[in-house]
């Protein structure tokens, strides 16, 4: 087993990473029983396999990328023949245990001696042009959460156009949107194109990466028009409406599913001075400050791994426990829900100090700001955004490769 796979790994040997759960089961933690087993682009070796004979091939992964068999797909490739030329590693490193926005150096895989190239290592997020002169094809097995603001849709978005200007192939081994049954939010405002929004999709966008990618060249959003010879190895036994529980955390501060269920609400957090549960162990299911009044509830975080200095450090913060209630159905019956930031606002009373310009680059817009500061409620900021998501899932639609 790969030094760099999380300890639940080992139940991965008794269960299958495949889960899938009828719409509205609970889904508290990261394993549900299976109800059909859904297989991730990856297993599908036989469709793959061939376009990587004879080729020199770089692999964009992390912890993630691990098949039914708890095995790396990094290690399934070497173990049949694959000429495995060097790895690029996302936010959060190649094992993911950095911190959110952490630089990561460029490293040299211990079990294989394979070269570790780490996009987040402050220089742009770009595969290098000594990347892409040693390689013949790009395969590409990241776990997206399914919003806008994660990285890791960035991360392939720059990876395409990289390969589409060295005339390079890109193969996606798509993986289940455990947010993939429902779209909210508002579509980027380009103005804030950033690392946290580099697509005009809305936050909540309901899409896998493969078909993200698929979308990106059909809409013609890489630099010029140009496009990236890609292809998506396709997961089997995966519509829309499956509640597709991962079996290994993204990323450091997503520790189980209710907190990948909040994100689309909470991390708004991160552009104002409320900590929202980094540095314990339920990151995105609490807020708080240690100013908020009228609150019994309260926290205090600590340096931790994934979490080294995090806002409110060692201060006690009071505020909302949401790590039991609302339940599970009620998240994701509401979907991105604004009624947390604008309650925090309110309790503070810090008038504009309450944000900063980083709030924007999260929601994507410039009126939600203001219309919370106005008074408005979760409801009526809502429904501005309504249009926005009616008109991407028309245009979503020619690209979606599962069922809705």
């Amino acid at each position: 087993m790969r030094r760099f796979l999380f300890s639940i790994a080992a139940i991965l040997l008794a269960v299958s990473i495949c889960q899938c759960s009828p719409k509205g089961q609970n889904d508290e933690t990261a394993m549900d029983l299976p109800q059909e087993q859904i297989l991730v682009g990856a297993e599908s070796l036989d469709e793959y396999l061939p376009l990587l004979e004879g080729k020199k091939v770089g692999l964009l992964s992390n912890q993630t990328g691990i098949l039914s068999n708890g095995t790396h797909l990094l290690d399934t490739l070497l173990s049949h023949g694959v000429n495995m030329v060097l790895i690029l590693s996302p936010e959060h490193g190649f094992r993911g245990n950095a911190d959110a926005g952490e630089l990561v150096s460029s490293s040299v895989d211990e079990k294989t001696g394979i070269p570790i190239r780490s996009l987040y290592d402050g220089k742009g997020g770009y595969p290098t042009q000594e990347t892409m002169d040693e390689i013949e094809v790009m395969v590409f097995d990241l776990q997206d959460v399914g919003c806008r603001f994660y990285t890791y849709v960035t991360t392939m978005t720059k990876t395409m156009e990289v390969c589409a200007k060295n005339g390079k192939k890109m193969i996606i081994m798509d993986r289940p949107n455990p947010l993939g049954f429902y779209v909210d939010g508002p579509i980027l405002d380009m103005q804030y194109k950033s690392t946290v929004g580099f697509l005009p999709i809305p936050v909540v966008h309901g899409m896998t990466l493969g078909e993200i990618g698929m979308m990106i060249n059909g809409e013609k959003w890489l630099p010029d028009g140009i496009q990236c010879d890609l292809t998506v190895i396709k997961c089997k036994n995966y519509t829309h409406q499956s509640h597709y529980s991962l079996p290994v955390k993204p990323s450091p501060n997503l520790p189980d599913m209710r907190s990948i269920y909040l994100y689309p609400s909470m991390c708004y957090f991160e552009a104002t001075p409320v900590s929202l549960g980094r540095g314990t162990d339920k990151a995105f299911q609490m807020y708080g400050h240690p100013n908020m009044k009228g609150y019994k509830y309260s926290f205090t975080p600590r340096s931790v791994d994934g979490a080294k200095n995090p806002p409110q450090l060692d201060r006690e913060c009071f505020g909302v426990d949401l790590r039991t209630e609302p339940s599970i159905e009620q998240i994701n019956a509401v979907g991105l829900n604004l009624e947390y930031v604008i309650d925090a606002y309110r309790n503070l009373n810090l008038d504009s100090h309450f944000f900063r310009s980083f709030f924007e680059l999260l929601i994507g817009r410039d009126y939600v700001r203001k219309m919370i500061m106005s008074g408005a409620s979760a409801e009526e900021i809502k429904a501005m955004w309504a249009e926005d998501v009616a008109s991407f899932k028309e245009q979503r639609r020619p690209y979606l490769l599962y069922e809705e």
